[in-house]
């Protein structure tokens, strides 16, 4: 997607709202100022870049290479970002809170199209979120919602829900 988009991701309807959905964040991983956290699937930093604003110093990690370099393009102090794959990764109780927002990251990968149909395409990353957050911190993650798709639908837009895809134009 990335390699596809590049920049032009920020434009797209699931990219608004980002100030709320970090004022949640920080209310449901109970993080602040002075914490560290992990970001996966940064995309292009937006979550990660508002927290470290906040004073939160964070790690983003992504698969795709585009995206880490329009991440640090624009990172603002405590914020830093590497190419990585999140079921490789080997963080052991290092963060404050463990969080990924990345559009379809949970729910998709084994939505249409996907053949073979993974047993559990999100076991792995779950389980590597799980063990790089501190005991007693949380982890905390969005899931594809067909609700979002109608709510936040653009009149240039086309949501079929029957397949969970939606076509949306940006200029």
């Amino acid at each position: 997607m990335a390699e596809h988009l590049g920049s032009a991701y920020l434009h797209y309807s699931f990219t608004y709202g980002t100030t709320n959905e970090v004022d949640r964040l920080v209310e449901v991983l109970g993080i602040g100022p002075g914490d560290r956290v992990l970001d996966v699937g940064c995309g292009p930093g937006r979550h990660a870049h508002e927290l470290a604003r906040r004073g939160v110093e964070v790690l983003g990690v992504d698969v795709s290479e585009t995206f880490v370099h329009l991440a640090r393009a624009e990172a603002p102090d405590g914020a830093t970002f590497e190419r990585m794959d999140a079921r490789r990764m080997a963080f052991e109780s290092e963060f404050d809170g463990v969080f990924s927002l990345c559009q379809g990251g949970f729910g998709l990968a084994a939505g249409p199209g996907v053949d073979p149909t993974p047993v559990d395409p999100d076991g792995l990353v779950l389980e590597r979120m799980a063990a790089a957050v501190r005991p007693g911190r949380r982890v905390a993650i969005s899931a594809f919602s067909a609700y979002f798709q109608v709510r936040f639908h653009d009149e240039d837009d086309s949501f079929d829900a029957a397949s969970g895809v939606n076509h949306e134009r940006t200029t």
